[in-house]
């Protein structure tokens, strides 16, 4: 077996029984991946030097591929109405299919880092077929320096084959997609999906299953920190502007998308961020847009003009574009990927029903009771046979991901909250004045003063209002902001249309939470939402 590049020479591919007659490319940087993908036609470099790859028929994660294997250590331990199961001996018909199937192929080895508290890191071997997919996770994971390569022992292995095909009969699959996790081997095998988004997510997963054991609470949030080492954390599904907000020129950007909070305080998965670049624009997002004009950037499903400029208004393929890019490259990023105990916790909403008060602030039971329903909404037109906006819940702003019972991470959360005195706030970036289609959307730059001042303890002097739909505390007046959007139901020309509408949304939430009524305590309940202007 041919080998090139540093690495454990203890350690290689062969120690997990894996073999090939190509070539294996052991931790090779930037320049040397960027050249193996052009050479082999798997990208191309734009005008400004970033590596540009499109992903196929996938362009987002196969949430529904995605099986865990189901052993006596797993099966009291995850949440199997979320997470499909896969039996010990499917993944090891799959394992061999592998090992079949990459014994004839080069292949990128990469040793990487998910965790930057070295105490609770876990050290994952990523190994793929595409050059490309090495540069992407190389990027988005945390990088050993040199000479820590060649003691490297991984804890995890993840192994991702696009051009693998799986076979339902044989491996317990839906179809020709697999992501199958086996906690008990710490491995994860990726095929017949382009999509490098799941091999990060891979990671995350793990995490989730591990760290909840030790006490510590993984979480699918950004993460930043003010000058006086304050440090708020961002919850939020996509397209509710979790990156956006966290990439806050006068604040130090902890990390864009996965952090755990542990007994030190805050840190990030991650070394690399994965922003979306739909419509992405220098004037609106400059640090970010900056990236995509760095070499070693990889662009994904982004179209180019002929001139080899991306085009970030195309979603012709995709409105799922996306960049992923060093941490480094953001000017304001953390060095250590560390923070203290957070003082804010924001949890995002994009609510195209135009029914959520742009901020609000929530006790710890309602946070638990918000972050359990995990709530935005779809808006019309983002996918085939969205014709009105779609109330979407994701429990812990992250359920693909979520291994455990959503109760486990709802608990350690609000334990967290309760031991550090946190600020909890509801923001909506969705719409006000109406739903999508007849309101407009959330000016950006209130939510950023709303946000300001929650950050910087000002908001809390506010003279607050209770909801009479959510009960949460919404403020009458903030300085900056235009103090009709602070009611949404004052934006609304029908206000009978807004009652209805809240009521939609009350119901929605109420039955979505059923499922967890059991696993929460009488003050979660209680913290659920009420239609009083109805009964008024």
């Amino acid at each position: 077996m041919s080998e090139t590049g540093k690495r454990n020479p203890a350690c290689g591919i062969d120690r997990i029984g894996l073999t090939t007659k190509g070539t294996v490319h052991y931790n090779f940087g930037v320049a040397g991946l960027c050249e193996e993908a052009i050479r082999r036609g798997e990208a191309r470099l734009s005008a400004h030097g970033a590596l540009v790859a499109l992903t196929g028929q996938h362009t987002g994660r196969s949430a529904k591929d995605k099986f865990i294997v189901r052993d006596e250590a797993t099966d009291g331990q995850v949440w199997w109405d979320q997470n499909r199961a896969m039996s010990p001996a499917q993944f090891d018909a799959l394992l061999e299919d592998f090992r079949a199937h990459m014994a004839d192929r080069d292949l990128f080895v990469q040793d990487l880092v998910g965790g930057a508290d070295a105490d609770l890191s876990l050290p994952t071997r990523v190994i793929t077929e595409l050059a490309w997919h090495s540069q992407f996770i190389r990027n988005l994971l945390i990088r050993p320096e040199p000479a820590a390569l060649e003691g490297f022992v991984p804890q995890m292995t993840i192994i991702d084959l696009p051009s693998f095909r799986a076979d339902p009969a044989r491996h317990g699959s839906r179809g020709e997609t697999i992501i199958a996790v086996d906690f008990t081997r710490m491995m994860v095998l990726i095929g017949g999906t382009s999509y490098a988004g799941e091999i990060k997510k891979s990671v995350f997963t793990a995490l989730n299953y591990l760290l909840p054991q030790k006490g510590v609470m993984p979480m699918h949030c950004s993460a930043n920190e003010g000058p006086e080492g304050d440090t708020a954390i961002f919850f939020g599904l996509s397209g509710t502007g979790k990156t956006t907000l966290s990439a806050d020129p006068s604040r130090t950007l902890i990390g864009d998308d996965e952090h755990g909070w542990g007994p030190k305080g805050v840190f990030n998965f991650e070394g690399g961020c994965y922003a979306k670049t739909i419509r992405l624009s220098a004037e609106a997002e400059p640090e970010i847009f900056a990236t995509t004009r760095r070499f070693g950037t990889v662009l994904e499903n982004v179209i180019l003009d002929e001139h080899g400029v991306p085009d970030f208004n195309d979603g012709s393929l995709t409105e799922n574009t996306r960049c992923a890019y060093p941490l480094d490259y953001i000017p304001n990023a953390s060095a250590t990927g560390h923070a203290g105990h957070p003082k804010n916790i924001i949890l995002l909403t994009a609510d195209a029903f135009g029914v959520m008060p742009p901020v609000a602030k929530l006790s710890p039971a309602q946070a638990m009771y918000h972050f359990l329903s995990g709530y935005t909404a779809k808006v019309a037109g983002t996918e085939k046979g969205v014709t009105e906006p779609e109330a979407t819940f994701s429990t812990c702003f992250g359920a693909p991901f979520m291994p455990r019972h959503p109760s486990e991470y709802g608990e350690l959360l609000r334990d967290l909250i309760a031991r550090h005195d946190v600020d909890c706030w509801l923001v909506n970036t969705g719409w006000t004045g109406g739903a999508y289609g007849t309101g407009k959307r959330m000016p950006i730059k209130a939510t950023r003063a709303l946000l300001a001042a929650a950050l910087d303890g000002s908001l809390n002097k506010a003279s607050f209002r209770t909801d009479p739909n959510f009960g949460f505390k919404v403020p009458m007046a903030v300085p900056g902001v235009d103090g009709s959007i602070l009611d949404p139901r004052s934006t609304w020309a029908d206000k009978g249309a807004y009652d209805r509408q809240a009521g939609k949304l009350v119901d929605m939430f109420i039955a979505n939470f059923e499922k967890f009524e059991t696993h929460v305590d009488a003050s979660v309940l209680g913290a659920a939402p009420h239609m009083q202007v109805a009964a008024e």
